[in-house]
């Protein structure tokens, strides 16, 4: 029956889906039919021809292999990073009152205005562009992370230490186990930061790149082209996120995912 259930869910929500997208595209071929805003918002009929012939050529498998190698690159950095920062700033009192308003602070700086500092330090190699995508994936899963270890359940801490349970035990069997679905979310967060500062991350230099194709299709006003960059990094992001909760269901099935 459970089963049953799920399948009829999963049906349900693909269903709404196709819907959302098919309502999307119309709305999409609407717009470019007005005058005003056509040689902006060019028809899906022209960016579908653009994907065509860019895969044929296969020009928009590299720029989309070259952009996953640095998003990767600078979002697993910044998961290991993140994880040990985030936890030691929940548990030690005297970490976080050091360390904390650094990161507060660091938050607040867009990373494309890190761009001079990050090419002047690496160059404009491989390493500026995930030195990028780092900046802006650790500190937005750090806060994330940090925020679930900070919001364990003060019961569930009591309660192991009536059993006589140290502070590694408990650190190890409670803390750790209740912040998963917090660092589950920070990857979604971590890796929707990594995809959003792909652009500027390729604005160090680069000849190749999701980011830097729409930059150079906007130069010579191919709109096309633009928004075909534009859709393919949603729909990478969209599947990342999608694996993400694949995981999430996998690793945290006492919780309801919606």
């Amino acid at each position: 029956m459970q089963r049953f259930k799920l399948r009829h869910k999963t049906l349900y929500q693909t269903i709404c889906l196709c819907l959302s997208a098919a309502i999307a595209i119309l709305a999409w071929w609407a717009l470019s039919s007005v005058p005003s805003i056509s040689t902006v918002i060019v028809s899906p009929a022209r960016v579908w021809a653009a994907l065509c012939k860019n895969l044929a050529s296969g020009v928009l498998v590299m720029h989309i292999r070259d952009s996953l190698l640095r998003v990767i690159l600078g979002f697993a950095l910044g998961l290991v990073c993140s994880i040990p920062v985030a936890f030691l700033l929940g548990w030690y009192d005297s970490f976080r009152v050091i360390v904390e308003p650094w990161i507060q602070f660091l938050r607040t700086i867009p990373p494309i205005a890190l761009i001079p500092i990050i090419i002047a330090t690496f160059g404009i190699g491989t390493s500026a562009k995930v030195a990028i995508i780092f900046f802006a994936v650790f500190l937005t899963m750090v806060v994330t992370i940090y925020q679930g270890v900070k919001n364990v359940d003060a019961t569930l801490i009591k309660a192991a230490r009536v059993f006589d349970a140290n502070d590694a035990q408990i650190f190890v069997n409670v803390v750790v186990p209740a912040a998963v679905p917090y660092i589950l979310t920070g990857i979604r967060l971590g890796l929707a930061s990594a995809l959003t500062t792909l652009v500027a991350a390729e604005l160090t230099g680069s000849s190749t790149g999701l980011g830097t194709m729409i930059q150079q299709a906007g130069m010579y006003f191919q709109m096309d082209v633009v928004l075909m960059g534009i859709i393919v990094i949603g729909v990478i992001g969209f599947l990342f996120d999608k694996l993400v909760l694949l995981l999430e269901r996998k690793l945290t099935g006492w919780q309801e995912v919606k």
